[in-house]
């Protein structure tokens, strides 16, 4: 579903649904917003793959990006509304508790504990942002965007691997003391380690974060997951393939405070 490139610069919020709040018994939306200078639509074919495939490589640093995963997956794109350019892509998985050993991420961690959840869940894969492209209101419609999901197909735990970039664990101390101190996982659910090399950072760590250093060195996907009270996996995985740290991260619907449910709902 394209966008209409010729429509002013109006701050008004435009969807296009098939199905959605208002669909029949067993139809799925196919998500289509406009926001500002963004549009954000579900990809509807090769092109589309091709193109957030291209982004994701150049975002990641590596000479092509695409798994299995792509196949069965819902793919994000978000544009500039003015030029078309691709500025932010992502893609989502639903999931149910037996379904979590073909996960992205139970490649990297013991789930055993998360299968026993009751609710639907959705794997958030591969967000990039383009490197060119550092406005914030991408974030936010990256985010509304997922809001649309969760909301009309009942998903009631989103997850993902949170990465930080490079495989330096000292770079990022405070913020790992920061995610020991205030934001590990609940017992119940808490991810267990299944990747060859890791940085038990929870076990390793006992200093007290600095808080401003913290947050300004934690990835802002991550960052917004932790505002909506996310919570994390007790240690990072070392990923020398993707060049990156990473995170088990879960956020329950139901936890996330009724204010930013409001601000995310208002985008959509």
């Amino acid at each position: 579903m394209g966008a209409d490139r010729g429509c002013s610069g109006s701050n008004a919020v435009k969807i296009s649904l098939t199905g959605g709040r208002h669909a029949s018994k067993g139809e799925v939306s196919v998500i289509h917003l406009e926001k500002g200078k963004y549009v954000v639509r579900q990809a509807q074919g090769p092109v589309d793959i091709v193109s957030m495939q291209s982004l994701r490589a150049s975002c990641f640093g590596v000479r092509d990006d695409w798994d299995d995963f792509d196949a069965r997956s819902t793919h994000i794109l978000i544009e500039d509304r003015a030029t078309g350019v691709l500025v932010c892509c992502y893609r989502l998985l639903a999931l149910s508790g037996c379904d979590l050993p073909q996960s992205y991420a139970a490649q990297f961690y013991d789930l055993n504990a998360l299968q026993n959840y009751p609710g639907l869940m959705a794997e958030l894969g591969r967000f990039c942002v383009s490197a060119a492209h550092s406005d914030p209101d991408i974030l936010r419609v990256a985010w509304a965007a997922m809001t649309e999901f969760v909301d009309t197909r009942g998903v009631q735990l989103l997850f993902g691997c949170s990465s930080f970039a490079g495989i330096q664990a000292e770079d990022y101390l405070d913020a790992f003391a920061m995610l020991r101190a205030r934001h590990l996982a609940p017992v119940c659910w808490a991810p267990q380690i299944r990747a060859p090399e890791v940085f038990a950072y929870a076990a390793q760590l006992e200093h007290k974060p600095d808080a401003k250093k913290a947050m300004l060195a934690m990835p802002p996907l991550l960052r917004t997951y932790l505002l909506m009270g996310g919570w994390v996996s007790d240690h990072a995985v070392v990923d020398h393939h993707m060049n990156t740290l990473h995170v088990f991260t879960g956020l329950e619907i139901s936890a996330i405070p009724a204010s930013r449910k409001r601000l995310l709902r208002a985008l959509v």
